[in-house]
């Protein structure tokens, strides 16, 4: 396969209008999910992204039959007689985790390899492991494989997580709604690709409640009255806040549609304390600036607080601000491997600990640059569209895994921009 790059002459124009894909992070685990349905299942709005790639590979080796037209996806589990997932397919990607809760669920056993993903930080999954036990599941670890087994059936329990997991909440979703009483899962993750888990376990038979609250309770039913469903996968929250924080950079104005405001809110806040103008209806965004990007201080946590997933979008705008910002990261202890690729291009960033001190610069320059993770990609292009000069930004693979025609998208807003085969001039192909 090609290496590739993308290329960035700095032009500080992106202007018009962009629909995001479907949610990333939703999408994959209603994947996942299609495992309890035991048919043909319709996921629709799912994005063209490479991780979708990956969890396709991941079901149809257990013997899943997955059909794609556009956006739209059938997933007939039927077939699938299955319940191993191999080292090769998960340890590419984080979310492979998820097929634990369906695959316990359904079968009562699974195989599954410890899991991979982006290099941000341990990411541990004892949260999975101790919450899924108190169903009833045993584990154990043999060669980098979890066995989990059922010895007794699954059965209901008051869970209460460390930390507000998200896959951990995911995968005691998918495991409980067929164990055998009622289940209350405290502490739960609130991110709307939870809701939309919740929603489409309903509308397969499912009785979730609660979800996007802290306190999510399942009543379980019977693994023959799950049936298959027709569910559209919501809109990419962390999409639009990239897009939007491309709007914020160049001034705008920049419209973001397919999306709920509801779902960044923080994000919403902070971009009008930086000096933005914002407009929301139902299902889009507007953002615009005539004046300086101001100073502001984020601190990501689980939502509703801020995302750790646009943390590196909005360093790159502490980077250009007048004045002093300070960025603390309570999710990820390795999210700013980021800033040394921005401090190339001449921002000033202090790292102490898990916090970023930066300080803005009047103007950034086009370097070669390196993705070191999805996000960071994304926000590494956000910057050479504002730098002086070429910006070539190589890993481009790890955009690939969350951003739909990426380059496109952003070309279409205005970007003088392109993607062509990596070359090693730069020594960081």
């Amino acid at each position: 396969m090609v290496r590739e790059m993308i290329v960035v002459h700095g032009n500080h124009h992106l202007e018009g209008e962009v629909r995001v894909s479907g949610a990333k992070n939703s999408a994959l685990k209603l994947m996942a999910a299609s495992l309890l349905g035991q048919g043909c299942t319709t996921l629709r709005n799912v994005p063209l992204i490479s991780d979708i790639s990956l969890m396709t590979s991941v079901l149809e080796r257990l013997g899943a039959r997955v059909t794609r037209d556009g956006h739209s996806m059938t997933i007939d589990t039927a077939p699938v007689n299955a319940f191993e997932t191999p080292y090769e397919l998960v340890s590419k990607m984080r979310a492979s985790i998820s097929v634990l809760g369906p695959l316990i669920g359904r079968f009562g056993e699974a195989l599954v390899a410890m899991p991979g993903g982006c290099q941000i930080g341990a990411r541990k999954i004892d949260m999975h492991l101790l919450g899924l036990e108190s169903l009833g599941v045993h584990f154990a670890v043999e060669h980098g494989i979890l066995h989990a087994t059922t010895p007794e059936g699954l059965h209901g329990a008051h869970v209460t997580l460390d930390f507000p997991s998200v896959g951990a909440t995911e995968n005691l979703l998918m495991a409980s709604v067929v164990a055998e009483g009622t289940t209350v899962i405290e502490n739960a993750a609130r991110e709307p690709e939870i809701e939309d888990l919740a929603s489409m376990l309903n509308e397969m038979g499912a009785k979730v409640s609660g979800a996007g609250s802290s306190i999510i309770e399942i009543q379980g039913v019977p693994l023959e009255s799950l049936h298959p469903c027709d569910h559209a996968t919501v809109g990419d929250r962390i999409e639009a806040g990239t897009f939007l924080v491309g709007g914020a950079l160049t001034g705008g104005p920049l419209t973001v549609t397919g999306i709920n405001p509801a779902f960044l809110h923080m994000a919403l806040m902070k971009l009008q304390a930086m000096g933005c103008s914002l407009e929301c209806g139902d299902d889009w965004i507007r953002v615009s600036r005539e004046e300086p990007l101001c100073p502001t201080d984020i601190q990501t946590l689980p939502h509703p607080g801020f995302p750790t997933d646009l943390q590196a979008q909005f360093m790159l705008l502490a980077a250009c601000a007048e004045g002093t910002s300070i960025i603390t990261e309570n999710v990820f202890e390795n999210r700013f491997m980021f800033a040394a690729e921005l401090v190339r291009m001449g921002a000033d960033i202090q790292i102490e600990d898990h916090h970023a001190i930066v300080r803005g610069v009047p103007e950034l320059q086009g370097a070669p640059v390196s993705s070191t993770d999805l996000r960071a990609g994304g926000a590494l292009v956000l910057a050479g569209i504002v730098a002086e000069g070429e910006t070539k930004i190589y890993g481009v693979e790890h955009i690939d895994r969350g951003y739909e025609d990426y380059v496109g998208k952003l070309r279409s807003l205005g970007a003088d921009i392109r993607r062509c085969p990596a070359d090693d001039s730069d020594g960081r192909a």
